[in-house]
């Protein structure tokens, strides 16, 4: 793997490095921000199995999710109640915090809290959002939207460099294969990693039906394990992934999730496999 690296700010005042050479990077939660205690309650699960097996971690929870499939579909608890639970989670655990933004106006309230940004893939081309997210000096994570080839995302990554944008992350999570369906293209992974972004794989939402249950998407939970030792193995900086304590009360994408009482067991194999792809 090519020497590729992004620092990330913290908390605690010690940036997380990501890329090359560098401990396996984990951006972790549920899909959205359900209640404080629950959010509480994973980033504290998480913080301390991924100081166990060396992995660092950025704690991950929407504070609105734009892209729901249905008008009834649970959104989030909105900018200014979801950024105030992760400006708490952040001082009180002293962990890093990553959330979405999908309008320009959003942008700068996140960056008062958030220690990254994120892209969402169906907004990837969007060139006012990129170029306010990259602005702010934050590190953008930005996914591959399910209709980008991954030569494309050279664009993405030309238009934040482009506006003094220098610290950038890529997702892969799939690409549609007709309808309600997702399939993962492993040469995506190189191919972005050559644009000298670290690129990281979401292992929940590449095993999503998007839309697959009528009035919300489906998923495929039991795919999440095989896919991330993949892309693993094929070389990546860091994962993906939606974890809750009970994916099937989760108020949104509970079948692609995987429940916080497995999560460690399977990043032990891959940090194995990490180790050896390196």
């Amino acid at each position: 793997m090519q020497e590729i690296s992004v620092s990330i700010e913290t908390p605690s005042g010690s940036p997380i490095i990501v890329g090359s050479g560098q401990p396996l990077l984990l951006i972790g939660g549920p899909c959205a921000l359900e209640s404080e205690d629950l959010a509480r309650k994973v980033a504290e699960t998480m913080q301390v199995i991924c100081g166990r097996l060396g992995i660092s971690y950025v704690f991950k929870a929407s504070f609105d999710k734009a892209n729901r499939t249905s008008l009834s579909s649970y959104r989030g608890p909105g900018l200014e109640k979801g950024l105030a639970t992760l400006a708490k989670i952040r001082q009180e655990l002293q962990v890093p915090v990553i959330s979405d933004v999908h309008d320009i106006n959003q942008v700068k309230a996140a960056a008062e809290v958030l220690d990254m940004i994120q892209i969402p893939a169906f907004l990837c081309r969007q060139t006012d959002l990129l170029t306010a997210a990259a602005l702010t000096g934050k590190v953008v994570n930005v996914k591959k939207g399910q209709f980008v080839s991954p030569w494309d995302m050279k664009n993405v990554v030309e238009k934040i460099r482009g506006c003094g944008g220098k610290k950038l992350m890529l997702v892969e999570r799939g690409a549609s294969f007709g309808y309600n369906n997702l399939v993962v293209d492993m040469r995506s992974l190189p191919i972005m990693r050559s644009f000298d972004c670290p690129v990281i794989f979401d292992g929940t939402h590449s095993v999503q039906l998007p839309g697959g249950s009528g009035g919300v998407s489906a998923g495929q939970r039991e795919f999440i394990e095989p896919l991330a030792k993949a892309a693993t193995a094929v070389g990546i900086d860091g994962l993906f992934m939606e974890i809750h304590p009970d994916p099937d009360k989760a108020f949104c994408d509970g079948p692609n999730s995987i429940p916080l009482g497995d999560i460690e067991k399977l990043l032990r194999k891959i940090v194995r496999i990490h180790e050896a792809a390196d």
